[in-house]
């Protein structure tokens, strides 16, 4: 128990004494779950000799009922959202670029990720991009081919 504590007070320590980032003993977590429809068929792209990446795009939706009263009046309202999917995975990249069509309903689970490109027209823009670590198909056609 003393062991423990005094293990505890020395990571508080650590943690907020010393500058270096080597030191730092905390865990942090970068998870994201995506539940949606593919709105592309998947792209298999390689840049620069590195490995190369399927990337697709899930649609995730969230409704909501708008006006006052009981919950079946008023207006609904719809809003999409659009989420780049990128596979970088050898067996999970494969898999993805051969069964992920689009309309299919998938379970993508990965991390985020940010980052910034420069587009055609030489204009510095920012990606945020879900890279997948995990995909579970749940339209019963793909299932059927696996």
């Amino acid at each position: 128990m003393l062991r423990t504590a005094s293990a505890q007070v020395f990571r508080q320590l650590v943690r907020h004494v010393t500058t270096d980032s080597s030191l730092v003993l905390e865990r942090s977590i970068n998870r994201v779950q995506i539940l949606g429809r593919v709105g592309q068929d998947p792209l298999m792209r390689q840049v620069d000799g590195r490995n190369p990446v399927t990337i697709f795009s899930v649609a995730t939706n969230e409704m909501w009922r708008s006006g006052e009263g009981e919950a079946t009046q008023g207006d609904v309202s719809q809003k999409t959202t659009w989420h780049r999917i990128s596979v970088f995975k050898p067996g999970l990249r494969d898999i993805a670029y051969q069964y992920v069509k689009k309309g299919s309903r998938v379970l993508v689970e990965g991390k985020l990720d940010y980052g910034e490109y420069v587009d055609k027209n030489n204009v510095r823009r920012q990606a945020t991009t879900i890279i997948a670590d995990n995909i579970i198909f749940l339209s019963e056609n793909i299932r059927e081919r696996i």
